[in-house]
């Protein structure tokens, strides 16, 4: 059975606040974007479409976020990285 990658859990109806309990790393997209988190509970696409905001560019980045924070932590205390004797 394949595995569900970490951001499939969240998407556009998704609501900002649930973005940041979910993957806290995802708090300095929201910023970036001027998105308020403490919207009061509205969906991803509801805040882009409020404020302008192209949603799949704001998505993308959310997702990519996650990924590199995943990849990082995937990469520390493992034991296994590359160089490091046992």
């Amino acid at each position: 059975m394949a595995m569900e990658s970490p951001e499939a859990d969240c998407d556009l109806d998704t609501s900002v606040p649930d973005w940041i309990i979910d993957h806290p790393e995802t708090l300095c997209v929201f910023e970036e974007f001027g998105i308020d988190y403490s919207c009061g509970g509205k969906s991803l696409g509801y805040a882009c479409d409020q404020q302008g905001i192209d949603k799949q560019l704001v998505l993308t980045a959310l997702r990519q976020k996650i990924r590199t924070s995943t990849t990082a932590k995937r990469g520390k205390g493992d034991g296994d990285s590359p160089g490091q004797s046992h």
